[in-house]
This record gives structure tokens, sequence and C-alpha cells, in this order.
């Protein structure tokens, strides 16, 4: 089910009922783009041609009018679609080159990825916080989340990145929880959280709807939103659309998706980089592929010696195969990606939230150049960004403290009202 009326019920670390709604927020389109706050009366292109005054133009006046850009517009969605498609195909066959290698060099793992029969002991380490499960008020999903330090300050809410799940952010679950009550979420198809297996079930608005109703459930009215990876795309358009909700952001190498976009039409070099993106276009074979040799293809992600994550124990690893191993387990998070290209092209949105931004020197996914395209777009004085020295692309893993010392100097203020 991907939309709904039905109402929360409890949850254990839930005992306070949902707070009121954003009353600025303006209505939700299930298979649509962004949502977003009902637009101000302003000039647009039927407003451009008036016929004269207190009298409405003739709709086929309008539409006429009108009709060369629509006609435009539909070019251009569906020529970026065919190139969108002809660089899948481009990505399957380089992958599953890299895939049939994995099969052929471990013989032993066979073709399919191993189901876990049991969850690790480190997603069951008590020092992390409470698991709980809340169910949405938009939706009646129900996610998962971990919470720690309740009463001890205001909600810190962590957003995991593909292929992550809440365990990503346990170095912060450790730290802040002395001051900020730390939750950290399994977004919708990851682990334990229900997981529809419908690709509209994974647009931006309902995602966006589902960290709405996380806060308003967990009793809260605002949080610091802090994001990375996909959940950072998330967060920037939270931001944005539900400014009220989000007091500070901390925002880990992701950009929002109009800064990414317009940047890799500039920089072909950054669409090389998201090669992946191109395959998980495509049905099925993705989550196959990913499969192949124990999920060869993931492991090498978290553990090459260049580009994943250092010190990884092996503990750790199974933490996040476990949910992906389980049937199904790859499919929900996939179709965040496949509903990338729906509303292209996206337009310029101005940035007002106060962030903090960190990006990794090494990170091989991201170029530097989006940190500058992200400054940009912001309203001065309301984004503080460093690049971390030798860091990549998995900043709250590889390095937590540089991480954790930024964060504690942004959030200062917050802790001596």
């Amino acid at each position: 089910m991907c939309g709904g009326s039905l109402c929360p019920s409890g949850s254990p670390a839930s005992s306070a009922g949902p707070a009121a709604p954003d009353s600025t927020v303006g209505s939700q389109n299930k298979g649509g783009g962004t949502p977003g706050p009902a637009p101000p009366n302003q000039s647009s292109v039927q407003d451009s041609v008036v016929v004269s005054e207190g009298e409405d133009m003739p709709e086929f006046v309008v539409t006429a009018l009108l009709a060369p850009s629509r006609l435009s517009l539909k070019l251009l969605r569906a020529l970026v679609m065919s190139l969108v498609y002809l660089a899948a195909l481009v990505a399957a066959v380089v992958y599953s080159c890299i895939a049939l290698t994995n099969v052929l060099c471990r013989p032993r793992r066979g073709c399919r990825g191993r189901q876990r029969l049991s969850a690790p002991d480190c997603l069951r380490d008590p020092t992390l916080g409470q698991h709980c499960f809340l169910t949405l008020r938009s939706s009646g999903l129900r996610l998962h989340y971990v919470s720690a330090g309740r009463g001890n300050g205001p909600l810190m809410l962590f957003l995991h990145g593909f292929p992550e799940n809440w365990f990503s952010w346990r170095h912060q679950l450790r730290e802040f929880q002395s001051r900020f009550h730390v939750v950290a979420v399994d977004l919708r198809g990851y682990g334990p959280s229900d997981a529809p297996k419908d690709v509209d079930c994974y647009t931006i608005d309902l995602l966006l709807a589902d960290i709405k109703d996380v806060i308003l459930g967990l009793g809260y009215s605002k949080c610091i939103l802090v994001s990375h990876d996909w959940g950072a795309v998330l967060a920037w358009n939270f931001s944005i659309y539900f400014p009220s909700l989000v007091e500070r952001m901390v925002v880990v190498s992701g950009p929002p998706m109009s800064v990414f976009q317009e940047y890799s039409t500039r920089h072909i070099g950054q669409l090389f980089r998201s090669n992946y993106m191109f395959l998980f276009q495509l049905p099925w074979l993705p989550e196959t592929l990913l499969s192949l040799s124990d999920f060869q293809i993931l492991k090498a992600v978290f553990t090459d010696r260049k580009t994943g994550i250092p010190r990884l124990t092996p503990c750790e690893l199974e933490a996040f195969l476990y949910h992906f191993s389980q049937p199904g387990g790859l499919t929900g998070p996939i179709n965040y990606y496949r509903n990338l290209f729906r509303n292209f092209p996206l337009e310029p949105q101005e940035l007002s939230t106060p962030t903090l931004l960190l990006w990794g020197e090494k990170d091989h996914t991201l170029q530097q150049g989006l940190v500058g395209a992200i400054g940009s777009r912001f309203v001065p004085g309301r984004l503080e960004s460093h690049i971390l020295p030798g860091s990549g692309h998995w900043i709250p893993q590889s390095h937590p403290q540089e991480m954790h010392q930024y964060m504690w100097a942004f959030l200062q203020d917050l802790l001596d009202e």
C-alpha cells in the first residue's frame, strides 16, 4: 500500500501522540512529483497575454499558446529518457561482466546470494538504543527505527543512504544521545521497515511524507535532520517543502537533485561516477547482478581498499548484507532510483535552512565541484561547508570523530539556549 488514511498506532518508544500537521504544506500526489506549498499568485505563461480587464481568455486560446512549450518539454523528456535507457543498457553490459567475473573467480559461493537466517550481534547492540516501530499516519506503513536519549534534548533524526540502513549511524547514536533524542530510521523498503513492491510507492512526495510522519509521530514539531547519500537527497527536498519542521540540517555527501541534475549536464565526468544509477532503471536485472556470488558487488562497495569503509569488521559488513539477503530485500532500495528521472527537468530552488555540509576530498561517487554548486543556491550566511581531507564517501563511518567535532560546533548555540 502506497497511500491511505490509516491513523498511526503506538510504538514502544512513542507515548506522545502526533503533533499537529504542518499547516504550511500543500497536498501530495501519490504518483507525481515533489509535494509542496501551494504556489503564490504570480505571473505565468497563461497570465502573460491579457484579452481585456475582467475578461477570461478562452480556453482554446490558452491551450494554443501553451502547445509549443508543452511539446518542447515532452520532446526533451523523451530525448532524456532515450539517453537514460541507452546508458542503462551499456551499464547492464558492464556490470554483467563484473558479476560474471565474480562468479567465475569464486565458484564456491554459487550464482545466487545466500540468505542470512539470523541477524548479526552488532545489530542488537543495546548501547545503540531501543528498537521500535512507528505506524505512519499518511500511508499506514510501519517503519523501524532505533532510538536513544529520549528526554535529553531536541530530536536528532538520521536518514541513511544506499546501500545502508540505520546501522550506518552507530557512531553518531553513541555520540549524541547524551544531549539529544537520537533516532535512526530504516527508510521504507529497507530492513524491517515495510517494503511495498510497486515502484510508484517510492516517489519523492511519498518519501517526504514518511519523514514528516516520523517527526510528528514521535511527538515533535521540528528536528535536527542529519542525512547521507540518498538520505541527503530527501533531506534537501524536505527542508524546502517542510521548512517549519527542520531547525538545522547536517548533510553528508549528497546534493539536491536539481543541483545534481544541472551540474551533471555540464560535467560529464559526474555521470560516469554515477553510472550505477542508469543500471538501476532496469527491472529485476540490478537485483540479480548485485546478489550474484553472495552479493560480491555490494561487499566490494563496503570493503574496497580505496573507496570502501576502512576498518569495517566482518560483523559490521553482515549488518548491511543481512536485510539485503532476504527475499526482495534489494527491490525497495533500488526502486528509489527507478523514480529519479520521473520529474526531469527540475527547476532551481533557493536553499535557506541553516546547514552544515560535509564532503569527502576523495569521494569516488560525487565530485567536489558539487559543493560550490550547492553553495550558489543558498541564502548568504546559511551554509557552512567543509571538505574533509583524506575522506571518501562514507564519512559518518570512516571519519566519525571529525564529523562529530563539526556537528558539536554547529549545534552549540542550540545547546546553550
